[in-house]
């Protein structure tokens, strides 16, 4: 399949094999700037100067990057600040920008100079230990909805469980007060629904749900539309054995403006809960379009043979190679619209990436590698994917 997007590199691993390259996040700032962010993780990170988190893939912690553009993409420079957290969602909020990611605990920085500099992080909760990627977050009644995940004491991985979470955009989203939080969902209920009818994990694993990004349905022919406009979809990547299936549930603020996260039924009255979603398998992120009142997703589809057997679950995993846009009128269901990148050698990789619209062209931000990577997981480069007139794919 041919190439629908052009390649810039944004940032390399200064030491390929020890520090490695993590989730990569977008958003627009002010004045028509860009800013992307990406932590840095692995055995090395100790070498690197600034702060780390407390708490990482590795015991020396994580660094966030975050890197400005103000030329639409063309050049980038790095901010004044590295930030001790991963995981982090970038999105501006008011009259400022946020970097919401965690350090073990779930923690917050501000910017009130336009990405620039940024605060030391607060702590938004720390009686729990937290896990996300650069999901989606929804904007809506002048309020904004996301999810961050809890991590199950001594669950296996993907070990976690969802929390709808919500502020007001005018609010100090610094202040854990300004904050609302459902309750963790525990999606093991569902699973084990689903193996008392047959479904069993098809590796053999801890089936699982994780990785969530918020959507919201528009369209007031949706099945799923809801006319008081209380209700957000959560799509999540699912650890399932199978490739291309993701998993569905719904979020809900009542009334009295606390939250809840609910199982979705189908119009017929059944749980819908796994879903057939291509790259659900892995991190994808998705975004509403207005301007086609389409959304649009990048993921990595499980394609025949891509991983290998007999090797170690993050060299097996040949998805991790590419990077597939697709597009959608319901938010459920995706046709491709061609492929953003592809890693041709054996440690080439493109994947866990984030998008961004700027006018008639799509940016995607993705997790990278080369011949120098340790694996296709632990990758050293951040790449950045234009893809031109994005909307005339829509076919």
């Amino acid at each position: 399949m041919p190439l629908i997007a052009d390649e810039k590199l944004l940032f390399e691993s200064p030491s390929p094999q020890d520090i490695y390259c993590y989730t990569p996040a977008l958003c627009r700032g002010f004045g028509g700037r860009i800013v992307a962010g990406f932590d840095l993780g692995g055995p090395g990170t100790e070498k690197l100067a600034g702060p780390r988190s407390d708490s990482g893939d590795y015991p020396c912690g994580n660094q966030l990057r975050i890197l400005l553009s103000d030329d639409g993409g063309a050049s980038w420079r790095e901010s004044a600040s590295r930030l001790p957290m991963l995981h982090a969602m970038l999105f501006r909020a008011g009259k400022f920008l946020y970097a919401i990611g965690q350090s073990g605990r779930l923690v917050i920085s501000r910017s009130a100079d336009n990405g620039e500099s940024w605060s030391a992080p607060a702590v938004l909760e720390s009686e729990h230990r937290w896990h996300q990627s650069a999901g989606r977050i929804d904007f809506r009644h002048g309020k904004l909805y996301l999810v961050y995940e809890q991590r199950i004491p001594e669950a296996p991985w993907p070990g976690v469980s969802p929390v709808l979470m919500a502020a007001r955009e005018e609010a100090d989203l610094c202040d854990p007060a300004s904050w609302t939080f459902s309750e963790p969902f525990r999606a093991e209920a569902l699973f084990d629904r689903l193996a008392a009818a047959g479904w069993r994990h098809r590796g053999g694993g801890v089936p699982g749900v994780l990785e969530t990004s918020v959507i919201r349905i528009h369209d007031p022919d949706h099945a799923f539309f809801d006319p008081e406009d209380r209700t957000v979809l959560l799509l999540m990547r699912a650890e399932t054995g199978s490739g291309n299936v993701g998993a569905v549930l719904k979020g809900v603020e009542r009334p009295d403006g606390t939250l809840a996260v609910e199982p979705l039924e189908s119009p017929a009255g059944s749980p819908l809960f796994l879903i057939p979603l291509p790259g659900g398998q892995l991190k994808f992120h998705i975004d509403y379009d207005p301007v086609s009142r389409l959304y649009w997703m990048v993921s990595s589809p499980k394609v025949d043979g891509c991983r290998k057997p007999g090797l170690p679950w993050y060299e097996a995993c040949g998805d991790r190679r590419r990077l597939e846009l697709f597009w959608s009128s319901n938010g459920l269901e995706f046709a491709s619209a061609g492929m953003v990148a592809e890693g041709r050698g054996k440690l080439d990789s493109r994947h866990y990436a984030s998008l961004l619209f700027d006018g008639d062209d799509l940016l995607v931000l993705a997790r990278s590698g080369d011949c120098r990577a340790k694996t296709l997981h632990d990758g050293n480069l951040i790449t950045l994917h234009r893809v031109r007139n994005f909307r005339e794919r829509a076919k």
